[in-house]
């Protein structure tokens, strides 16, 4: 998500390339540091680097210092190079020891700081007077000679430079919603920025951006051609980048095409791409879409699953640490494996896990695949018995220095709420509203909901992040449909006034997608299905894998069992029957009684 270029020297600018395009929460480029926010025994004895801490800028006006923070990820290629070659660099050392507090942050580890630098993209340098103003923030790897000049610079004179831009005003939108003109607004956006000659969105990067997918498929089912076009021609052009020996998914591709992939293989890449596969197929019934999925579901299950179930966090580009890996992941396995298998970063984060459970449980209900309902229930398990904080939240790590984090909680009920959706078992039902109530507790701010709650080190403070609003939005939304109540509408209309209101979608460029469907779906119910009949019969359980595997994504699917009581939202009366039966509302109306699963298709089409 790197959006400007300010305060990047000429030289700098002609090694990262051009304006990099936004990427959500993980962007190019990064360094290679130790898996957390700590000094590793190999650094240079030139720069100690140190954690950031509440007490950092305290430290700093006691020592008359600046704070330069290297903001990056443990996978990213760029990252490495700048450890190795900037930081190595005797200049370099020499100013950072004179006059700075050199810290430095694994962005996976620290949710607060990487939603609040998301727009510079890893590795994020951020220079810090010694009462928390900002002096300069800078995005890419950045060479010796270019560092050295602006660390004079700033040592010279510490006014902030032409990067630090106020924040435009975050009013609160008057409605819940977008308006009509807002709507048609961000529609345009989306459609305008499509690259017709290299297929997919973005001029420099490409990657798949998942809710763009959804929102084209969700205006495919309603017949738009030209959004249907437009996706089969990303989700084909986005096989390229999928790893041919082991599976999973490059994170993106340099040069304007999908020729030039970054090896790095992140969980949020590897979760959403698998989703959107199997939502493709769910629709289109491709082949291909589902080989797909299937090869990043099986790159989870060998690379990045823990020997106890739980989900890491992401796989190196490099294998060797600041060379490019091309050759490399041009090989084989074997051959691979004889020269070594890049570094897994083993950080179990909710988070994560959250959006692997998801995709997993969304894959189980597209294929029936019992595999990954099994992998998706045991990743749960295991947040729940080790990442679990008391209200029903959850804690990003084991140890959370900063945290809690919106971040976690929101997906994990998600999730949750996913789980509920294609077994029916009420467990997941009520771990998802327990999430959904520490979300509103603890996040909530006077427009939507913040990535965290204390200020950063007294002096930065916590701000809505927008994809995470968007998650509580949908996330609550849906939650209210399939349980009646009322207080999860209101939390997801609260967070949809900050989605909508106009500050918030500015300079996001063609990354709106995910305002469009959270505002689509607060726009109306869900197609609603139901299976009256018990969970233990054979005729029941082929009405509800019918159901689940339908390709909208938008709905809730309930299956009434007697003998577990009322459900959860009673707001249809169901008649029971000798045998199980299938039901489909819209619209306040209801289908006749289905009791053949081969229908179920035909009749949700209908409605």
């Amino acid at each position: 998500m790197l959006r400007r270029l300010a305060d990047q020297a000429q030289g700098c600018s002609a090694i990262v390339g051009k304006r990099l395009d936004r990427l959500k929460k993980f962007r190019v480029a990064a360094f290679l540091f130790c898996l957390g926010p700590i000094a590793r025994a190999s650094e240079p004895a030139g720069i100690d680097w140190q954690p950031w801490s509440d007490s950092i800028f305290e430290r700093a006006q006691k020592e008359h210092r600046f704070v330069l923070l290297d903001l990056g990820a443990v996978w990213c290629h760029w990252c490495h190079v700048m450890e190795d070659i900037t930081y190595r660099d005797p200049n370099v050392i020499a100013l950072i020891r004179q006059r700075y507090i050199a810290v430095r942050v694994d962005q996976d580890a620290r949710p607060d700081l990487s939603n609040r630098y998301e727009d510079y993209g890893w590795p994020a340098t951020v220079v810090f007077n010694s009462d928390g103003s900002e002096i300069v923030k800078r995005q890419g790897y950045i060479p010796p000679k270019p560092m050295a000049s602006m660390l004079q610079a700033i040592i010279d004179d510490p006014s902030p430079g032409p990067s630090i831009v106020a924040a435009p005003p975050l009013e609160q939108a008057s409605g819940a919603g977008l308006r009509p003109e807002q709507r048609n607004k961000l529609r345009k956006i989306l459609h305008d920025s499509y690259d017709s000659k290299n297929r997919g969105w973005g001029t420099v990067q490409k990657f798949l951006d998942w809710d763009i997918i959804e929102f084209c498929l969700s205006q495919a089912m309603r017949g738009d051609q030209e959004l249907e076009r437009l996706a089969r021609e990303t989700l084909d052009a986005q096989l390229q980048l999928i790893d041919p020996a082991w599976g999973g998914v490059y994170q993106y591709s340099t040069d304007g095409d999908w020729k030039h992939p970054h090896f790095e293989k992140i969980m949020q890449m590897q979760a959403e791409n698998l989703r959107s596969y199997v939502q493709a197929y769910a629709l289109w019934k491709n082949p291909a879409h589902l080989e797909a999925a299937k090869k990043i579901q099986d790159y989870l299950h060998s690379f990045l699953t823990s020997p106890d179930g739980a989900f890491y966090t992401s796989q190196d580009a490099d294998l060797v640490q600041g060379e490019h890996s091309a050759d490399y992941f041009a090989l084989p396995d074997a051959e691979r494996r004889k020269r070594g298998i890049p570094r897994v970063d083993q950080h179990i984060y909710a988070r994560e896990n959250g959006w692997a459970i998801n995709a997993l449980a969304t894959f189980y209900g597209v294929t029936g695949d019992e595999s990954a309902l099994a992998d998706a229930t045991r990743a749960a398990e295991w947040i729940i018995a080790n990442r679990s904080l008391p209200g029903g939240g959850f804690r990003h790590d084991a140890q959370d220095v900063g945290g809690p984090y919106l971040g976690d909680s929101i997906y994990v009920a998600r999730a949750f709420l996913k789980l509920y959706a294609v077994t029916g078992d009420r467990k997941w039902l009520r771990r998802a509203e327990e999430a959904a109530q520490f979300v509103e507790n603890k996040f909530k701010n006077n427009i939507g909901y913040v990535a965290f709650v204390q200020p950063l080190a007294g002096k930065l403070k916590p701000k809505p992040q927008l994809d995470e609003n968007v998650a509580v939005a949908r996330t609550l939304n849906l939650l209210h449909h399939y349980t009646g109540k009322e207080i999860y509408e209101k939390v997801a209309r609260h967070a949809m006034r900050y989605l909508a209101a106009p500050a918030t979608g500015e300079n996001r460029g063609y990354m709106v997608a995910g305002i469009l469907l959270a505002n689509g779906e607060l726009e109306a119910p869900p197609l609603h299905l139901t299976v009256v009949g018990k969970k233990d019969d054979l005729a029941a359980r082929s009405l509800f894998m019918a159901m689940i595997a339908l390709p909208a994504n938008y709905k809730r699917v309930d299956w009434w069992d007697e003998r577990e009581g009322p459900m959860p939202n009673p707001d249809v009366q169901y008649p029971v029957f000798e045998k199980a039966v299938g039901f489909i509302c819209a619209d306040r109306r209801c289908s006749a009684p289905i009791f053949d699963p081969a229908k179920i298709a035909a009749v949700a089409t209908r409605k």
